[in-house]
């Protein structure tokens, strides 16, 4: 058995409709994490899909528990070929979110698979149901081809809230960390950069968002009466917000800045042309830093978004001066950002520029991670996916969004892998959600490949990453 031959027995599969009919199954669960009353459902999803596929490889299931408090649930698959064989680790979410079922175009629902053309819709199809199933039939094809073998041992950490920010992840993996002991970690989540082009991501930028909020008085004055004698907090919050980004999406807080890119995240960079599809939007001209490419500044840069602004009764307005105005900020940031220390640094600008009013209040933070794309380990999956695919794959050294990658690379110290199969027109977290049905393809194919190298040349490969960290 070659790896050419297993890819072409894995992509028959997939053309008889195999993975169709386990994803619409899977599809059919509505595992929606942001019902706080939703838990029998997504330990269901854990119960019925996923346990069982595993177990049906050898995989050792459990269900791990959070110390604390209630989280949604945890499935921890464990199977241990040889001590000394490399071991993966990967992840899997199967939470959604809300399904939106009435908001969705005429003849398509959230929780029932429906092909048209090239898409298969539902709600999960691209995230994450659909990418995980990907990575799993890849593993199931090995191990059938090996004789009921991987030739590594595996491990795979499934969650159920990470649409709700994965609670309780971040405490599991320091609490189970020796269980979760791995060599390298490799999933999928998250966009490729188009659908035509196969991608590998290293980590995510993260992300904080905040709160700028003025309050004035108790209640609102009539404009007529008190125009002219009484500020004005939504004047004075846009004047605010301006002060920290400008009219063309440029960052005025230099303490947030990120150090600048280096030649080699540069080179890289070089290569990569975001947005451009069909379904994409087009780019505003003249936004955001000067001086950058777009891929230099989606995924080497950081950005401040003005995500709400609210001020008297934006559906009901009235002639009264509003006592008070609201804003919801997001700084998207990459790594070597002092993004602990956003509220002093938010503090002390709002301050020198007159805005001592202003309360800055930080809601939730996500840290930013990377993983070094001179490792040797970057440059061998990148050449099995051009090998496999025919195409120049993409490298990002991070996703311009958020994952909880840090709790991989920097809990768990985890060379961290990226090769997603879905992209940046999917709908996620929106109607009419799909998946492509080609990407699935192909990512099947290159999952498949990848897991098959990893049983050939995996102990090789992860000295050679060694010996590299040990020189630098």
């Amino acid at each position: 058995m070659t790896s050419a031959d297993l890819i072409r027995i894995a992509c028959e599969r997939f053309d008889r409709g195999e993975f169709k009919q386990t994803l619409a199954r899977r599809i059919a669960h509505a595992s929606e994490s942001q019902k706080a009353e939703n838990q029998a459902a997504l330990s269901r999803y854990l119960t019925d899909e996923i346990q069982p596929a595993l177990q049906a490889m050898g995989f050792r299931v459990t269900r791990l528990n959070v110390s604390g408090e209630p989280h949604p649930p945890f499935l921890l698959a464990e199977r241990i070929e040889d001590p000394s064989l490399p071991t993966v680790l990967s992840y899997g979410h199967g939470d959604v979110v809300f399904g939106d079922e009435e908001n969705w175009r005429d003849g398509l629902t959230p929780w029932a698979l429906v092909e048209e053309g090239d898409r298969w819709y539902g709600r999960g199809c691209a995230d994450n149901k659909g990418q995980h199933s990907i990575n799993l039939m890849a593993l199931e094809q090995v191990f059938q081809a090996r004789g009921q073998r991987l030739g590594f041992n595996c491990k795979l950490l499934f969650e159920m809230g990470e649409e709700i920010g994965s609670p309780g992840l971040a405490d599991l993996c320091r609490q189970y960390k020796q269980a979760l002991a791995a060599d390298i970690f490799i999933a999928s989540d998250g966009p490729r950069l188009s659908a035509e082009r196969p991608t590998l991501f290293l980590g995510s930028r993260g992300c904080v968002n905040f709160r700028l909020h003025i309050k004035a008085r108790d209640r609102a004055y009539h404009s007529g009466n008190w125009g002219g004698l009484l500020s004005n907090p939504g004047t004075q919050l846009a004047n605010a917000v301006a002060s920290l980004v400008d009219e063309q999406g440029r960052m005025k807080i230099d303490a947030l800045l990120p150090p600048p890119l280096t030649p080699a995240l540069r080179k890289i960079l070089s290569t990569v042309v975001p947005a451009g599809s069909a379904d994409d939007p087009p780019m505003d001209e003249n936004w955001g830093a000067e001086g950058l490419t777009p891929a230099e500044r989606l995924f080497g840069w950081n950005t401040l978004e003005v995500l709400s602004f609210i001020t008297g009764n934006p559906h009901q307005p009235v002639n009264a001066i509003p006592a008070e105005a609201t804003a919801i900020c997001q700084l998207r940031f990459v790594v070597g950002t002092d993004w602990q220390h956003l509220a002093q640094h938010m503090r002390q600008h709002l301050d020198r520029h007159g805005c001592a009013h202003v309360d800055v209040e930080v809601l939730n933070t996500s840290p930013a991670t990377r993983f070094n794309p001179e490792d040797p380990l970057v440059n061998w999956t990148l050449a099995l996916m051009q090998h496999i695919s025919g195409k120049q794959p993409a490298l990002l050294p991070n996703l311009g969004g958020s994952l909880p990658n840090d709790v991989f690379a920097d809990i768990l110290g985890l060379p961290t892998l990226w090769i997603p199969h879905s992209y940046p027109a999917c709908g996620q977290h929106a109607v009419n959600e799909h998946l492509l049905k080609s990407v699935a393809r192909e990512g099947l194919a290159i999952m498949t490949g990848l897991f098959w190298e990893l049983g050939e040349q995996g102990r090789t490969r992860l000295e050679e990453h060694r010996a590299y960290v040990r020189q630098k």
